[in-house]
């Protein structure tokens, strides 16, 4: 069945949206099934969102869609240039029903961030969030209620022009996908193993680090075969001074004697939206944040010290996790202490919380995406 529904509310694009219902859609029965044991990334949604661009026309045709595979031309510029982008957020449900996203905003900006270093047009904010509403609309049933749930979506873009040339695309596509996801540690967050890879890197100077993009994942899953052959759960990259980067997925947080918080800096690190949370509930508490190029030697020396206590890792996925060890071609760090460990758990918990509606959100932070 298809429809044409009006914006929810006018945008400067002045989109009309089309919604086509998907006939084969899971019952509840099957989605409820799912939804008792959904892990990571394992199911999908019943509908996706599709928004075209190209360079005459701009954005149009937005349209949720029944999930499906995607029809590509052979010669479409994303495989053999590899232009794309993407985001990830989750969608919580609160004590009411009521279904809320979190700082959406940066992740649109950070969107159009990936978007101006890949060439790819930059969708604009307005667009993005209603493409979040619109996939709630017609999959709200999908958002678990369970404690330390969600759904996690997955907003993309790529080059969907078909021809060989090395330029940017003049045709390009817009998707949102969404996945529920189980919590990410339902025995309990246990400190995870790093791996520091010095064979490999992640993204270099003036590369793509800072974009959101394929690419810099697939450099990571090399060097993280290498860390899981060590016993080790993520995998650390150094920049070419040796200075510390970020995991294949998460950005890394210092923990220093004093309680200063220190969080490497660099134009080839992702800005992780998690990451920056976290910092400013802890400048709240009044701890001290240094955003800087972080050397390993200081993290080796701090650690022998005890200048730095102890370490922790934070992402969207797993929110934050302690790093109990540090492990090198040579060396091995080893953060035993409790303190640290106390802190990246206290602070997970409040921002979990504020995500899940539990406590006061201070900052604004949260959307509501069902209304």
């Amino acid at each position: 069945m298809t429809i044409n529904l009006p914006l929810q509310a006018p945008s400067a694009a002045g989109l009309i949206w089309q919604v086509t219902r998907n006939e084969q859609a899971k019952t509840p029965a099957e989605r409820e099934a799912i939804l008792a044991d959904p892990g990571f990334g394992n199911h999908f949604t019943d509908h996706m969102v599709d928004i075209c661009w190209s360079e005459k026309g701009g954005w149009h045709r937005p349209r949720v869609s029944p999930y499906g595979p995607i029809s590509l031309d052979p010669a479409a510029a994303v495989l053999h240039y590899a232009q794309e982008i993407f985001e990830g957020m989750k969608a919580y449900r609160h004590a009411d029903g009521s279904i809320h996203t979190f700082r959406p905003y940066e992740n649109a900006a950070r969107m159009q961030r990936s978007a101006r270093r890949m060439a790819l047009p930059e969708l604009p904010s307005e667009i993005f969030i209603e493409s979040l509403q619109r996939i709630i609309a017609v999959d709200a049933d999908w958002v678990p209620s369970a404690p330390e749930t969600s759904l996690y979506l997955r907003p993309f873009m790529f080059a969907k022009e078909a021809f060989l040339g090395v330029r940017p695309a003049k045709k390009v596509n817009y998707y949102v996908i969404a996945s529920p996801a189980g919590a990410y540690f339902p025995g309990g967050v246990e400190p995870v193993n790093i791996w520091l890879s010095t064979q490999y890197a992640r993204a270099g100077k003036g590369g793509t680090g800072a974009a959101k993009t394929g690419g810099n994942y697939a450099s990571s899953l090399l060097p993280q075969a290498e860390a899981y052959e060590k016993g080790c759960q993520q995998v650390a990259f150094l920049d070419d001074e040796g200075n510390l980067e970020e995991l294949g997925g998460m950005n890394i947080v210092l923990v220093k004697r004093d309680g200063t918080l220190v969080t490497p800096e660099s134009d080839s690190i992702l800005e992780g939206i998690t990451r920056d949370s976290i910092l400013q509930l802890a400048t709240d508490r009044g701890h001290v944040v240094e955003r800087r190029a972080v050397p390993l030697d200081e993290w080796r020396s701090g650690a022998a010290s005890g200048e730095i206590v102890g370490a922790f890792a934070c992402g969207t996925a797993a929110v934050v996790v302690p790093i109990g060890r540090l492990l090198g071609t040579d060396f091995e760090i080893v953060h035993a202490g409790a303190e640290a460990s106390a802190l990246a758990l206290s602070l997970r918990q409040e921002l979990t919380d504020i995500q899940y509606g539990r406590i006061e959100d201070r900052h604004g932070w949260l959307t509501r995406l069902d209304a």
